[in-house]
């Protein structure tokens, strides 16, 4: 077998492959034996019919066809791993000659992943923000405590902005009720405008069992865009009465004696989370720095492959929601489809770059991964999706995504190497040691421990989710190469798709 590869850029190349035709005997043992169970001839058994009986029985040309789809994938498999040609996706083959008992020859066009040139990575620095926390924040925090805490009474006068509301609604299109936009005894904040356009309006001012009609537009199902007509009945009024922000408030909400103790606490917990926030920072600031640093070429058909799949998922989501794009593009508050193309595959192509340089400094450093990585990744990756490490690593093998899941390990590896020797700095040119940044594990109050949850493992639990992806080396890289590298298409995902 002769192969030569042309470069017909830095992301494509043409392989043209001749195949003498004695390296086809396996594809024709195949054809022939599927053949002749699928055919049958008078005088033969099942399986048992002459292969030049066949030719003479389907044709030739048929025969030399199946043979042709049969061997192709095998040897084009062949000419790429002898290689070592790092193909992205499905490539485009054209047979050029095909001479019976002599010769078949293709050529096969693809997209590879480009020759990355890495700088010297040994000087890395990067800036991140000081660590300050004003009173205006602690405020905050304390206000939503205080919220949790705060009691609901029954009020005899129209409703207003900030009141909670008992509320029945019913949606008609002319005269039929949309069962989906009527509800009985719902409650409503009045003023948050989380539910529909104009209830905010017919609410405020209406009383216990007063009720009121208005217009407004619906968002999904099958009348999307449609004015409904929908009725709301007040049933009754209520106000949030807050406890007064004194010692015995703290007492009550916290572990703490005194609201002073407890001020001092929230101030300790968000200086926390910032400086936790600063390995977010310091993470994605080293990505904009190596993106900023090396030039990556972009297979622009790989990105046009992922921006059409991602459009037909997000097509198949919109029907199942029974939205279409204009619904979505108003909640998503986006000015217009091209505005949204661009931004995709803005984000898309700097996903590609991001995933071609991690593996071009994984290549130069021979970075390896072992079991431990692996089920470090396992374990993270399935807290992240709140299910069992178990059940993530079968999610994995059943979407046959055990390839792309290693080649992201192995980014992330080489990432917390980047990030390993980089000079963190503030701005007030503080050194940021990642060491100290190491979350500590908070467990989550239970669902009925609600109401009497101290402060400190509320803001605890609010850290805990804020920074879930600000921890120091492998943790902050595990993040940055899921979020920096999200939506690139590797050669298996590209190929599963096609």
């Amino acid at each position: 077998m002769k192969s030569t590869i042309e470069e017909l850029g830095p992301t494509r190349v043409r392989m043209a492959i001749e195949v003498p035709w004695g390296d086809l005997d396996h594809a024709f043992g195949e054809v022939y034996k599927e053949l002749g169970r699928q055919v049958r001839v008078p005088g033969f058994r099942p399986g048992k019919v002459p292969n030049r009986v066949l030719d003479q029985r389907i044709g030739r040309p048929i025969v030399l066809e199946q043979v042709v789809q049969h061997a192709i994938p095998e040897v084009y498999s062949e000419v790429v791993r002898e290689n070592q040609v790092h193909v992205l996706g499905q490539p485009d083959i054209e047979v050029t000659r095909l001479d019976d008992n002599d010769t078949l020859a293709f050529t096969a066009e693809v997209d590879v992943a480009p020759k990355v040139e890495l700088p010297a990575l040994d000087e890395l620095a990067v800036t991140v923000d000081d660590v300050e926390v004003a009173d205006e924040e602690i405020d905050q925090q304390i206000s939503v405590m205080r919220e949790r805490f705060g009691m609901l009474t029954g009020v005899d006068r129209p409703a207003q902005d900030g009141d909670f509301v008992s509320i029945d609604l019913e949606a008609k299109l002319g005269d039929d009720v949309l069962e989906d936009g009527s509800t009985t005894g719902m409650s409503y904040e009045v003023g948050s405008g989380n539910l529909m356009e104009g209830l905010d309006d017919a609410v405020r001012g209406l009383s216990a069992d007063e009720s009121t009609t208005f217009q407004t537009a619906l968002l999904q199902g099958p009348d999307a865009g449609e004015a409904a007509d929908v009725t709301v009945t007040v049933r009754s009024v209520k106000t949030k009465e807050l406890p007064e922000l004194d010692d015995e408030f703290a007492s009550t909400a916290s572990e703490f004696d005194t609201l002073e103790e407890l001020r001092d606490d929230v101030r300790t917990r968000l200086a926390r989370t910032k400086v936790l926030q600063q390995g977010a920072q310091a993470r994605d600031k080293l990505i904009d720095h190596l993106l900023e640093t090396i030039e990556v070429p972009i297979p622009e058909k790989l990105v046009d492959r992922e921006i059409e799949w991602r459009n037909r998922a997000m097509q198949n989501e919109l029907q199942q929601a029974g939205m279409d794009w204009d619904s979505f593009l108003q909640m998503a508050g986006v000015e217009s489809r091209e505005a949204y193309d661009a931004d995709q595959r803005t984000n898309i192509e700097q996903a590609v770059r991001t995933q071609f340089i991690l593996d071009a400094v994984a290549d130069a450093r021979e970075v390896t991964i072992d079991n431990e990585d692996l089920s470090a990744q396992v374990m993270a990756q399935a807290q992240r999706n709140r299910m069992s490490p178990e059940q993530y690593a079968q999610q994995l093998q059943q979407g046959g995504n055990i390839a792309e899941f290693v080649a992201d390990v192995r980014r992330t590896k080489t990432l917390a190497q980047l990030l390993e020797q980089t000079t963190i700095t503030d701005a007030s040119g503080n050194v940021v040691d990642l060491e100290a940044l190491r979350p500590k594990t908070v467990q989550a109050p239970a669902a009925d421990d609600t109401d009497s949850e101290d402060a400190a493992t509320e803001d605890a639990a609010t850290e805990d989710a804020a920074t879930e992806d600000a921890a120091p080396e492998e943790e902050v890289a595990a993040a940055a190469a899921v979020e920096a590298t999200e939506g690139a298409t590797t050669d298996t995902e590209d190929a599963a798709r096609s």
